[in-house]
């Protein structure tokens, strides 16, 4: 008794679709995906791109007052004298 029938996945794709609804099954294969993935990748020690630690974000470093951009001074904007 396994799901080496066909019979058996389609039995199980229909309750599925019954059960979770059409619109919430691609969220639910692509966070199934992605998390497969993720495991794979931390098993095999391997790096595809940035990862993000829970949440935790870096701050940019600071430049030094040195090398900070000039400020640009800003001219009024002249209007053209009224006919």
């Amino acid at each position: 008794m396994g799901l080496d029938n066909p019979l058996h996945v389609v039995l199980l794709l229909l309750v599925l679709l019954l059960v979770f609804g059409a619109k919430k099954l691609p969220e639910i294969g692509r966070s199934l995906g992605t998390g497969l993935r993720e495991f794979k990748q931390s098993i095999s020690g391997e790096s595809h791109g940035p990862t993000l630690t829970a949440g935790v974000q870096h701050a940019p470093a600071a430049q030094p007052a040195a090398q900070a951009p000039a400020e640009q001074q800003v001219q009024p904007q002249q209007t053209p004298p009224a006919a």
